[in-house]
């Protein structure tokens, strides 16, 4: 018999795959579609077995569902613009588009002996100037729909790159590649008018019922709706043309609690007041601080008093001063506020900070807290005393407080109910080289004036230097220098490229018409949209995906996608990371030095370099280059094969959870494949026989049925782990019966056939190899799943455990509808009970039905 040699077996079958063009998915309305998508990965080197996890969840589901007969499309693209690309350029002083392409052609080289179920003849990356150039299509549709506007605003800006970057890219108030502190700079940006679509992506979150509760939550957070009051301040001691101040809240009934009004360095009031040095500098120093609500929730809490004062809304004589505060955004809200310290916990610690009084409107209660040290907030739900209350002292629920001081403003005239979204419009403008460039040309007679689409794609020039800092496109003027499509009039382009958050919001639409030279097909986009299936990590659960929900919006509305594409995803699942061992030394400066485990020899005693010395062994963190605990596919497929790493990453954990990659848990899986191919050689080396199914081959019958009833049911329900451990008792079970027992030949043939068939989605290679040996006809991956019959399901007896004075001595096999008193008799005549009682009778009889018979004598 010979041993499974995974190095030859498993390029044999990805060979015939490719050649039946297996996984090539074609437009076909006679077929039932399935459309299967993991999260594309950035090309930034070397993918590990954390990326193998991901595609291998997709493809168990790719595979399952071709073999349930749907027309399956499962593609894989690269996520390839963004500033990791033009670093390299700086650094190893090559091109982007080189390091990028080199890398993509690294990562799929790693991909394909995994055997992935992947139509690669759709793939693309979107640097290629075939995706970019539909992008900009896009753009500029969007555009005239009004989805698109330009205006000025404030972002981070990072002075050493000289580039805006992303809240996410801005870590502790500095540039996340620069490490120097990021300012806040107004400038002139390309927004996606997304916060239009507020309300009608907030109530379609209800109905995504195949995605995760967390998901659907973070969602809900993100897109903040609130209701609340925006009123008017009238100013004392303001310059010219700031004779009022609007603030918006959403807790209006603790109005009579206000003791400051704080605003936002960016906003118009504050500009105005900067004559004033100290503001001025304030202002500037402020600027200095992320725009992020994280940067600035770090940040330490500060102010600066103004002379300007408001009067309150509701008693003209009380006057509160007006503080400039590094807290406050300019862009939620109005961008400023009143602070009420007794009721909000950052409002307190700033009156305590700079001795503002603290004034509560509520009746003191056995659950509020001393005020003077905590801030008190119940839920607007709750019912309380308001001893400040707006129309005098009464118990009321937050919710009609505040819709009481929305009603007496408006009835005052001072302000009005509103509802607003945390959700901000997206700025997608970068000054940077790789992106997208952004299809604007800059006309001194005709303004602004998006490029004829029979130009596009407008291409990145190829000849840029990095040389110094700053967007190269800017200092590229045979690239930017050119001509008005609408007066033929001396240009300019524009500079900004696109946030690489867009190209990533709408690649799902594209594989489904890779090679069209328009943004989507109609046909196509019919037939493949939606997506059934999205895979990917929980950390793009609220930018991407929401993105992503506004592009299938702004393309339907726009005519690139169908009606029913305007939630682009049906399903969604969120992976678990894998998770390993780190292992670190100290070097002669003190400085913590990480090495891969490759360098690294574990023993019991604990963990060595080659040379000897000791490593300080981590926690089991996700697999990360920088800490260099990573494990190459390429290793394990080279040590085990592709199918040894799939079944392990498969098993173990439920695929939501964290799953540690241990090397021992790699050979146990590896042994167990083995284990598998060594009972099917032996079944297929034995003996045919003709014999009438005993009463063991009639129980691994029953046994492959309730198997294919439990992996199939595991499978469409993302239990992969489970499926596993039912595919372990099913190899047991074909194990149990041997040769030579009346009907065992085809009963082990049958179920070994269909382990082929159950294994296959997790461990195609060797499911192929057991199926040819079986006899299978054709690919086992292009066979029909197996269906269990209910008639073998149905459990006719079980078997109870007999105990003697608590003492396992045997057991016995009772009808499954027994009820206690008749298992009771049958218990008292079992052989071994007759023996244990010698003629007497049972102390107790203990009978738990479907579990134990207990005799105690």
């Amino acid at each position: 018999m010979s041993r499974y040699n995974a190095s030859e077996v498993e390029p044999k079958w990805q060979k015939a795959w490719d050649e039946a063009g297996v996984f090539q998915a074609r437009t076909d309305v006679s077929r039932p579609k399935y459309y299967v998508l993991e999260m594309f990965p950035y090309p930034s080197g070397r993918i590990h077995i954390g990326h193998t996890r991901n595609y291998t969840m997709g493809d168990v589901i790719a595979r399952y569902k071709l073999s349930c007969g749907y027309n399956v499309l499962h593609p894989m693209g690269f996520d390839a613009f963004g500033m990791p690309a033009e670093n390299a350029a700086i650094e190893h002083k090559l091109h982007p588009g080189k390091w990028t392409y080199d890398n993509i052609a690294t990562m799929r080289e790693q991909m394909k002996p995994m055997g992935f179920s992947i139509d690669w003849s759709r793939e693309f990356a979107t640097c290629d100037p075939e995706y970019y150039a539909q992008q900009q299509a896009l753009f500029i549709d969007m555009l005239d729909a009004g989805l698109i506007y330009r205006k000025a605003a404030v972002v981070n800006w990072d002075p050493v790159d000289m580039t805006v970057l992303a809240n996410e890219q801005v870590i502790d108030g500095k540039g996340w590649r620069s490490g120097e502190p990021v300012e806040r700079r107004e400038l002139t940006q390309w927004f996606f008018a997304i916060s239009d679509m507020a309300e009608e992506l907030l109530e379609a979150i209800d109905g995504l019922e195949a995605w995760p509760e967390k998901v659907r939550l973070m969602q809900r957070n993100w897109i903040g709706k609130s209701q609340g009051l925006q009123f008017r301040f009238e100013t004392v001691g303001a310059p010219e043309g700031h004779g009022e101040l609007e603030v918006y809240t959403t807790r209006p009934d603790t109005l009579l609690g206000a003791s400051f009004a704080a605003i936002s360095p960016d906003h118009p009031l504050a500009k105005a007041l900067e004559s004033d040095p100290e503001i001025a500098e304030f202002n500037a120093e402020c600027r200095r601080i992320g725009t992020s609500e994280e940067a600035l929730e770090k940040a330490e809490k500060r102010g600066l008093k103004t002379a300007v004062t408001v009067k309150h809304p509701l008693d003209p004589s009380w006057e509160l001063p007006v503080y400039i505060a590094n807290f406050v955004l300019m862009d939620y809200g109005t961008g400023a506020i009143f602070g009420c310290p007794a009721h909000d916990q950052r409002d307190l610690d700033f009156a305590r900070k700079y001795g503002l009084p603290v004034l509560d409107v509520y009746r003191e209660s056995p659950d509020a807290p001393d005020v003077a040290n905590e801030a008190y907030v119940p839920q607007k739900t709750q019912s309380v005393w308001y001893s400040r209350g707006l129309s005098g002292e009464k118990e009321m629920t937050g919710d009609e407080a505040v819709a009481e001081a929305v009603a007496l403003a408006e009835a005052k005239g001072i302000g009005e109910g509103v509802t607003k979204y945390r959700l901000r419009d997206w700025g997608i403008s970068r000054q940077r080289y790789w992106g997208c460039p952004i299809p604007i040309i800059h006309c001194d007679s005709c303004g602004l004036v998006p490029e004829d689409k029979a130009n596009l794609p407008v291409r990145l020039p190829e000849d840029v230097s990095f040389d110094r800092p700053g967007n190269p496109l800017e200092r590229h003027d045979t690239w930017r220098k050119t001509k008005c499509p609408k007066c033929g009039g001396d240009a300019l382009r524009e500079t900004d490229t696109m946030d690489t958050f867009v190209d990533s919001s709408w690649y799902f639409a594209r594989f489904t018409a890779p090679k069209a030279d328009t943004p989507t097909v109609a046909e196509d986009a019919a037939y493949w949209m939606n997506v059934d299936q999205y895979i990917g990590g929980v950390e793009h659960a609220i930018l991407h995906l929401l993105y992503s929900r506004f592009f299938a919006r702004a393309m339907q509305r726009t005519g690139h996608l169908p009606e029913k594409a305007i939630e682009p995803f049906d399903a969604l699942f969120t992976q678990g990371m894998v998770t390993h061992e780190t292992y670190s030394t100290i070097n002669a400066n003190g400085r913590r030095v990480w090495h891969s485990p490759d360098d690294v020899k574990r023993t019991d005693a604990g963990a060595t370099l080659s040379d000897g010395s000791a490593v300080e062994i981590g926690p089991s963190i996700k697999m990360s280059k920088s800490k260099k605990n990573v494990v190459d596919p390429e290793d394990i497929i080279d040590l085990y094969g592709a199918d040894t790493a799939r079944w392990f990453v498969m098993s173990d954990s439920p695929p939501e959870r964290d799953v540690e990659w241990t090397a021992s848990g790699a050979e146990a899986a590896w042994r167990h494949l083995q284990r598998v191919w060594r009972i099917a050689a032996e079944i297929a080396e034995s003996d045919a026989d003709d014999a009438a199914p005993g009463d063991e081959a009639n129980d691994l019958i029953r046994a492959t049925h309730r198997a294919i009833r439990d992996v199939t049911g595991d499978i469409e329900g993302f239990a992969f782990n489970k499926a596993v451990a039912r595919l372990y008792e099913f190899t047991n079970a074909i194990a149990k019966l041997k040769a030579g027992a009346p009907g065992a030949s085809g009963a082990r043939r049958f179920a070994m056939k269909t382990m082929a068939q159950l294994m296959a989605p997790m461990v195609p290679h060797l499911a192929e190899e057991v199926w040819k040996t079986m006899g299978g006809e054709g690919l086992v991956v292009t066979a029909p799943w197996p269906e269990a019959e209910e008639k073998y399901l149905t459990v006719d007896t079980v078997t109870l455990p007999i105990q003697i004075n608590g003492k396992r001595r045997g057991q016995m096999d009772v009808p499954a509808t027994a009820d206690k008193p008749a298992i009771e008799a049958l218990a008292l005549a079992d052989p071994v009970v007759v023996k244990a009682l010698d003629g007497g009778e049972p102390r107790k009889l203990i009978v738990v039905p479907g579990r134990i018979v207990n005799v105690v004598v």
